[in-house]
């Protein structure tokens, strides 16, 4: 279906065109017409299938419409939750990009910083709210909040809201907005008690329901390590020379973080470079160059840098940050098990980050093994990741990473498979990351060989 078919308003439309989008994806073409008809709304939808515009582009018609004469009051008439900060600042940037020609004001609400500049914002006025719910909830206990005006009410992600504990804030915030509203909530899986939430907050609901993405192949051999954040980098030395990784992908969940990971590798001896947008076209070209000629054995790189990569013969994929969007880590291990080939695929994570792993073993619709064979954790000089500063130590290079060798053991490539396919029309793309608004539960228990309620984290000894 085409966008210029949903009967949207005009300058709606105008902002699609000038974001060259033409065709509605599945999630879209179902919703939208849905959400101009004023209907609530009930999706299963995965992330990355276009779920920003399908809720927002019916809510900006919807404003734009009711808008009063007076375009200087600005009364929050949308409020959206989202479980995390970076959701929620992409669920900005898509009402903002969208509805760009309506002269509506859109504000993101999250903790984590100083509150002052959101509660300014909110005493300018402003039509929509896209929130966290804990840092609303304490702005609006705090009176600096006015939902008595909300006509659309959005629940993004619910099943990751309810994962984080959300659920008491979700209906304390749900008490405050008027019940003649529409309400539309989005959710990755439908477990009961998201059904159960959609009763207490939605009148006779549409459901949606689209299907899942492709997931992993059967040739990737994935694994988790439990371990502690401090104790990442020392980890993925410890794998690369152990396994050993010939040709490997490290994903990180910011630039920063790349160019800290490839900082220490190169203190342990292990040739490494990195790509991310802080990166000329020529440094990430020379480094993509090196590292499909055998040059280097590691490349690290952020998502939206990574995809460019298109490589024959990737040994593993490490997740060093483990993405809060299942779909990404689908699309990460992807790069790996290739052309028939076997691939491994290996994730780290630490105590934030077990909603992420739950999400995505959500997806995958099975339990990723859990590895224990960790190494001694030691206590890291400071020049491991002082200043950028390289220093060789007395293990350098180990001879494995030797480019020669590595030719003569490197099996001759395959044919270049398709590199993988990005659904277009998608709204905001997602950036990687986790970075939870709030701290999420942690597990407690004993280790052992498989995860569940006994998943533990491997301590610094």
């Amino acid at each position: 279906m085409l966008f210029a078919e949903l009967r949207l308003a005009e300058p709606i439309l105008r902002a699609l065109v000038t974001e060259g989008y033409v065709t509605a994806t599945p999630v879209q073409a179902a919703a939208i017409p849905l959400g101009l008809a004023g209907k609530d709304v009930l999706a299963c939808a995965q992330t990355g299938t276009g779920k920003t515009a399908a809720f927002a582009l019916p809510i900006l018609h919807r404003l734009a419409a009711g808008a009063k004469a007076d375009t200087k009051l600005h009364k929050a008439r949308c409020l959206v939750l989202a479980p995390t900060r970076e959701l929620a600042t992409q669920i900005a940037t898509g009402f903002r990009t969208y509805g760009k020609h309506l002269g509506l004001r859109c504000t993101v609400i999250f903790g984590g910083v100083n509150q002052n500049p959101q509660a300014d914002a909110l005493r300018r006025g402003v039509d929509i709210i896209v929130a966290t719910p804990g840092r609303l909830l304490d702005l609006m206990n705090q009176g600096l909040v006015d939902l008595r005006n909300i006509e659309a009410f959005v629940l993004d992600e619910a099943d990751r809201m309810l994962d984080m504990g959300f659920i008491h804030d979700i209906r304390k915030i749900a008490g405050q907005v008027p019940a003649k509203r529409q309400t539309l909530l989005f959710s990755a899986t439908m477990p009961n008690e998201i059904r159960r939430l959609a009763e207490s907050l939605m009148q006779e609901p549409a459901t949606v329901q689209i299907a899942p993405v492709a997931v992993t192949a059967d040739l990737i051999d994935q694994c988790v390590y439990h371990v502690e954040k401090k104790n990442k980098p020392q980890l993925l030395a410890h794998l690369i020379v152990e396994l050993p990784m010939y040709r490997s992908i490290v994903f990180t969940r910011t630039k920063h973080g790349a160019d800290r990971v490839v900082r220490h590798l190169h203190s342990r001896g292990i040739k490494a470079e990195a790509i991310h947008g802080n990166k000329t076209q020529n440094a990430r070209q020379r480094a993509l160059d090196n590292f499909r000629n055998n040059k280097i054995p590691v490349l690290v790189a952020t998502d939206i840098a990574s995809r460019g990569i298109d490589v024959d013969n990737v040994t593993h994929i490490v997740n060093y940050d483990l993405t809060h969007e299942p779909e990404t880590y689908v699309h990460r291990i992807g790069r790996t098990g290739r052309a028939g080939a076997k691939g491994a695929a290996i994730a780290f994570c630490d105590r934030e980050e077990m909603p992420n792993l739950k999400a995505i073993e959500r997806l995958l619709r099975k339990t990723i093994p859990v590895k224990n064979d960790h190494p001694t954790y030691a206590a890291e000089p400071k020049a491991a990741s002082d200043g950028g500063h390289h220093h060789e130590r007395s293990n350098a290079v180990p001879a494995r990473f030797n480019a020669d060798k590595r030719q003569q053991q490197q099996p001759k490539p395959p044919g270049k498979p398709a590199s993988p396919r990005h659904i277009l029309g998608t709204g905001v793309r997602p950036t990687n990351g986790g970075g939870n608004n709030r701290r999420p539960p942690t597990r407690q228990g004993g280790g052992g060989g498989g995860r569940g309620r006994g998943a533990t984290f491997q301590k610094s000894r």
